[in-house]
């Protein structure tokens, strides 16, 4: 190969590199916008109530076993479901519990996919969005039961999460344990939004 021949290649290499490297800052440029864009507009849900530090208030705590709380459940807001949302549902759930698995103190679930939260005390049955359904928990009976651990743990963590489904309803029995309605939750849903609220006594 010749000199001359070698050195008409090398503005052609250059050129090649260069817009190679164009290419992959401009794919990068989109794969961050898109990131972007998609962490805006993710599936997100608050609890209006835990509004000092997440520390869940006597008003939301349980009533019995040595607590004396009233037992209403907290308000709460999501927005941004994935398209295809069928339904909601909402669990809250103690993993701090010292019984080896854990506690289920609420499961509603078969909320209507319109619905973008649910006013304190839902929990209770009162202003609960038409059509829903509420499982039982561990306290032996369906609704909210508010958080009651034992005193001078450190505060238990009570995550709050809301499912959106890909069904408009779960068909499981009415008297169906927390951890059954949980099975068909996560078998149906499409995504997951949280808040964690903590409680100690």
């Amino acid at each position: 190969m010749s000199i001359l021949y070698r050195c008409r290649r090398v503005p052609t290499a250059l050129a090649v590199l260069m817009i190679g490297a164009i290419a992959v800052v401009s794919a990068q440029s989109a794969h961050a916008q898109g990131k972007a864009k998609g962490a805006s507009a993710h599936f997100r849900a608050t609890a209006p109530d835990l509004v000092s530090k997440g520390r869940i208030t006597i008003s939301h705590v349980f009533n019995g076993m040595g607590c004396n709380g009233q037992n209403i459940s907290p308000a709460l807001e999501w927005a941004n479901p994935p398209a295809g949302t069928k339904s909601f549902a909402v669990t809250m759930y103690d993993p701090d519990a010292p019984t080896g698995s854990g506690w289920w103190h609420w499961v509603m679930y078969n909320i209507p996919a319109g619905t973008t939260g649910l006013v304190a005390g839902a929990g209770g049955g009162r202003n609960a969005p038409r059509g829903s359904a509420q499982g039982r928990t561990d306290f032996g009976s369906k609704g909210y039961g508010g958080p009651c651990p034992p005193v001078g743990d450190k505060p238990h963590h009570y995550n709050i999460t809301i499912f959106a489904l890909k069904v408009d309803k779960i068909d499981v029995p009415g008297d169906a344990t927390a951890a059954y309605v949980g099975f068909n939750l996560n078998a149906n849903k499409l995504a997951t939004a949280r808040v964690t609220g903590l409680y100690g006594r």
